[in-house]
């Protein structure tokens, strides 16, 4: 049994080491007489540490790892206060890291979407937002935002507007399909004002009827701020319930082994005022993920004013609380630096051509930001964007050297190995996300299998030595269930089944976890605390539903936490350990979606 549990404090970040395996794991022994706080024994614990790759036991004391070992070693750390939980023979592994999500955001919109992420046909689909469209007040909006491809349902199909409409009636919805496109109904579209006069807004095409007026099919054509924008014309959350919807949504991350994210920004999602509230969750120490952030330009022509602004208002580092683990680290500028740059992965359509003179726009703002030692990443799919994104970091490089300021490239499906060499070179990495297994299907009909093989190229990556993380670009594109993407990385095979890797491409399944672990933290500079079960690192584990390193590769997707930890603290439990996750508040508003259908669909998903 577990005992004398305790709120979790806040988490906090730092900036340190480089590579994925490269820095080993401080050496620290427990002095004579030292007990534990907390003791896991009877497990099978991955470590990722090569001194001891595999051991039975660990104990914890003050949110580090004191020791691994058998469980005779482990057992003689403990105490008469000591916390002792067994494994019951599963695997337990270092917690979990995405390197790219939008959690922040996500946190604030989770108790207001309902999720199709997992659901296996359209059929099932389409009953869910009956259902909640019934439930839905007068005044909301049922949306659906991201998180799902027509691919995963058994009919292999999208819904249709008919369906749709059918489906919702006169309650307004919003459905997001990735960054292609999104499906609005008859009284979303009256409820905007949309009529056959209305001009298309900036960065999409509303599509329309023979009569001129909105069908409800929105186009992300070249970007995807028609989708932005129009999602932000519904509804939001009281405070209360923004508060209440990110501690809910913390808590589904935690359900499957999530310890750790790094916040890309993301449209819509303006600071200061949008990140106060994970501000407060962190103030009353009720934060359960450790997150890393960057700040996204939202206004395109005003990115360099918002930098300026921004470095002068809070730096790289800054966290909530005036003792490490009490706080969380405001990370640097990105994913978005200049709109003048984005090229969005819309594999529907032809790739993007940035404008001349993009270039212009960009340098200003690299150069203040590594004036200013701001570690940085910029949103890159397509290996012509990210060449003409070095040239402009190389030429800031030759007046204010890098000098070892961590910078990434975000996503890279197609870099070819002679950017890579150029990344290397200028000391940057990449952040992989598992986007493929949502529109793989799309890719290929593009670009054809053989640029599927890598696309992207992350064997490549590891053999250059570039710094590898891994993670979903949850909530609007992939899922957050960090397992489909493990999947992804192991099986080759996007959500649809379709296999896009050759074995002799994939990733084994240690090293697609030392990826989602160890090769995040580098993104942070953490990988020299956290990301191994070993002596000094940051307790931050979980016990899990089957053997990752060994269940059939099927089973791979349904894999969740059973006990997760963070600072050496419960931070959910399931099953047997269910009493040891902390109180949460109900669900709010109470006609949210989660009230009735959960997170992402699994088999803890509420029953229909």
């Amino acid at each position: 049994m577990l005992k004398n549990h305790k709120p979790l404090r806040g988490m906090v970040s730092g900036l340190i080491c480089l590579g994925v395996m490269a820095c080993a794991a401080r050496e620290v022994r427990p002095a004579a007489g030292e007990t534990a706080e907390l003791i896991i024994t009877n497990g099978k614990v991955t470590t990722l540490d090569a001194a001891h790759p595999e051991v039975s036991a660990l104990a914890v004391k003050e949110g580090r790892i004191l020791a691994v070992g058998d469980d005779a070693q482990i057992k003689a750390l403990a105490g008469p206060s000591t916390r002792r939980v067994d494994a019951g023979g599963r695997r337990v592994i270092p917690g979990l890291n995405d390197s790219h999500n939008h959690v922040i955001r996500g946190g604030l919109n989770y108790t207001l979407e309902l999720r199709w992420d997992g659901v296996r046909s359209l059929k099932r689909a389409l009953e869910m937002l009956r259902e909640q469209a019934a439930r839905t007040p007068k005044g909301q909006w049922v949306r659906v935002v991201g998180g799902w491809t027509e691919f995963q349902f058994e009919e292999r199909r999208m819904p249709t507007l008919e369906e749709i409409n059918a489906a919702t009636g006169d309650t307004p919805a919003f459905i997001l399909n990735l960054y292609n496109q999104a499906f609005v109904n008859q009284a979303a579209v009256a409820a905007l004002g949309w009529d056959a006069k209305t001009p298309n807004p900036p960065g999409g095409e509303i599509q329309r009827g023979a009569d001129g007026r909105p069908t409800g099919l929105l186009l992300a054509k070249p970007d995807a701020l028609i989708l932005y924008s129009t999602l932000a014309r519904a509804p939001k959350l009281t405070r209360e319930e923004q508060l209440n919807s990110t501690r809910h949504f913390l808590r589904e991350y935690n359900r499957f082994g999530l310890t750790s994210a790094i916040d890309a920004g993301g449209g819509g999602q303006n600071f200061p005022d949008d990140y106060s509230v994970i501000e407060e969750v962190a103030d009353k120490g009720e934060l359960t993920l450790r997150i890393s952030y960057y700040l996204f330009a939202q206004k395109r022509g005003q990115e360099l004013a918002d930098y300026q602004r921004w470095v002068g208002m809070t730096k790289p580092g800054t966290a909530k609380g005036l003792l490490r683990p009490n706080g969380y680290l405001m990370a640097g500028g990105g994913e978005n630096l200049v709109w003048a740059a984005a090229d969005f992965e819309n594999f529907l359509e032809e790739r993007p051509e940035l404008k001349p003179g993009m270039e212009a726009e960009l340098k200003p703002i690299i150069s203040l930001l590594v004036k200013n030692r701001w570690p940085f990443r910029i949103h890159g799919t397509y290996d012509e964007s990210i060449r003409r994104f070095l040239d402009v970091f190389e030429a800031v490089n030759r007046e204010t050297p890098f000098d070892g300021l961590r910078w990434a490239i975000d996503h890279g499906e197609t870099l070819t190995p002679e950017t890579l060499a150029r990344v290397k070179a200028l000391g940057g990495g990449v952040a992989i996300q598992s986007r493929m297994t949502m529109q793989g299907e799309y890719f290929v009909r593009r670009y054809g299998a053989k640029a599927a093989e890598e696309a992207p190229p992350v064997r490549k990556m590891l053999e250059l030595g570039v710094p590898v993380g891994a993670g979903t670009d949850a909530t609007r594109v992939d899922t957050y269930n960090p397992w489909v993407a493990l999947s992804w990385m192991t099986t080759g095979r996007t959500e649809g089944g379709l296999v896009l890797t050759p074995p002799e491409k994939r990733l084994s399944r240690q090293q697609a976890l030392e990826l989602y672990t160890v090769g995040s933290a580098w993104f942070s500079g953490e990988e020299k605390e956290k990301g191994r079960l070993a002596p000094g690192q940051l307790a931050d584990f979980a016990i899990l539903s089957e053997d990752y390193l060994s269940v059939p590769e099927e089973r791979i997707r349904g894999i969740e936490s059973v006990l997760t930890v963070v600072d050496g603290k419960p931070v959910y439990g399931a099953g047997e350990y269910a009493a040891l996750s902390p109180a949460l508040p109900l669900v709010l508003p109470e006609w949210s979606p989660v009230t009735r259908f959960g997170g992402y669909a699994s088999g803890t998903q509420r029953a229909p």
